[in-house]
């Protein structure tokens, strides 16, 4: 795992006021944004994150360093 939990709870909670303010600034240009699709995305953002997070580095199923010696 590339994060421990607590900073994966860290960043999955500071995600809520980005996707927020995302929806106000995108406004601004004339996106409107309905909840629904602003829950879909936030969503969509915090399986990515996750699925990074959880995703073994350099490829290593093993969850083990890929080094050897």
């Amino acid at each position: 795992m590339r994060l421990s939990g607590g900073v994966l709870l860290v960043v999955l909670a500071m995600l809520v006021p980005v996707v927020v303010e995302l929806r106000t600034a995108l406004s601004w240009f004339g996106v409107e944004l309905t909840i629904l699709e602003t829950v879909a995305l936030g969503l969509a953002a915090a399986l990515a994150i996750i699925g990074w997070a959880v995703w073994p580095q350099n490829g290593d199923a093993n969850g083990g360093s890929s080094r050897l010696g």
